[in-house]
């Protein structure tokens, strides 16, 4: 008999919005939970406040995906270790099962070089927790090609004990999301499910809307949760596909409802017990993907 799967909504996925909004959007969609993106948002970062939002809104917290992000690399510590220690410890704190992390970018040497060892000491020190390294791409710029990742962006390449496969990556890597899939094998702990073109860097389209082959590996992970119960994180619009049945959104591009005029900013964060203003939101040009 096959298990259910739950299906997450990553709080990225919001972004440019806080990750308060996360909740609120996965309590109304009807999502299984919340994955937390460790970011520059203060939130993100706060075991308390995360726990308020989670209480308030009725969603639990599934997976917390380490700051990794060239975005996030002073996010709690310049070491690349520390938060990733920091990640297991608020994941802990959370009752969360996974972390999500990315292989060491080319400039991490020395973290590169332990990565793997590191890896799987931290996964002894929290037995509870599994660490899903994540599955990359290499850059397109210029006409040229470069890997950015150490020791390379295919993590089945080396191999851990769990790995998380997302989709969006496979289609910016030209590759089989499948294939990853079998090579991942027993190791699949966690997926990012979405579309994507494989078109110039990663972008995360609503299923459908793009080239990879989300449903047919949403057939395959479904067939593999009997031998192992992983979350998948799906973005807003497929919400009701995944978790209540339904067909779907064909979205140009993932963005929860706009903000009306006249909200105050601070309704949101209100409930994670921190009093402030919900950054104004931000636009980006067509055909340019989100940051994630």
């Amino acid at each position: 008999m096959t298990s259910r799967v739950p299906v997450l909504l990553s709080s990225s996925s919001v972004f440019p919005e806080p990750t308060a909004a996360a909740f609120e959007l996965a309590a109304r969609l009807g999502y299984d939970g919340v994955e937390v993106m460790v970011w520059t948002d203060a939130v993100s970062q706060d075991a308390g406040a995360l726990r308020g939002l989670s209480r308030h809104y009725g969603v639990p917290i599934r997976s917390v995906h380490a700051p990794c992000l060239l975005v996030t690399q002073r996010v709690w510590s310049p070491d690349p270790w520390e938060r990733l220690r920091r990640s297991a410890e608020l994941a802990e704190a959370l009752e969360a099962p996974t972390v999500v992390v990315h292989p060491p970018f080319t400039w991490q040497r020395d973290y590169a070089r332990g990565f793997a060892d590191g890896v799987a000491q931290l996964a002894g020190e929290h037995g509870g927790l599994r660490f899903a390294v994540e599955n990359m791409y290499p850059v397109r710029m210029a006409g040229r090609k470069f890997v950015p990742y150490l020791p390379g962006w295919d993590p089945t390449e080396a191999g851990y004990s769990a790995y998380t496969l997302d989709l969006s990556h496979c289609a910016a890597a030209q590759g089989d999301a499948l294939e990853m899939a079998d090579r991942m094998g027993a190791g699949l702990a966690h997926v990012h499910l979405g579309d994507g073109t494989g078109e110039g860097g990663t972008s995360t389209w609503c299923r459908g809307a793009a080239t990879s082959p989300a449903p047919n590996c949403s057939a395959r992970c479904a067939s593999a949760a009997s031998r192992a119960r992983w979350p998948s994180r799906w973005p807003p619009g497929g919400a009701q596909q995944g978790a209540a049945g339904g067909r779907p959104a064909r979205l140009a591009r993932i963005r929860p409802p706009a903000p009306q005029r006249g909200q105050p900013g601070r309704r949101l964060n209100a409930a994670a017990g921190v009093s402030r203003r919900r950054p104004a939101a931000r636009t980006r040009p067509a055909g340019r993907p989100w940051p994630l």
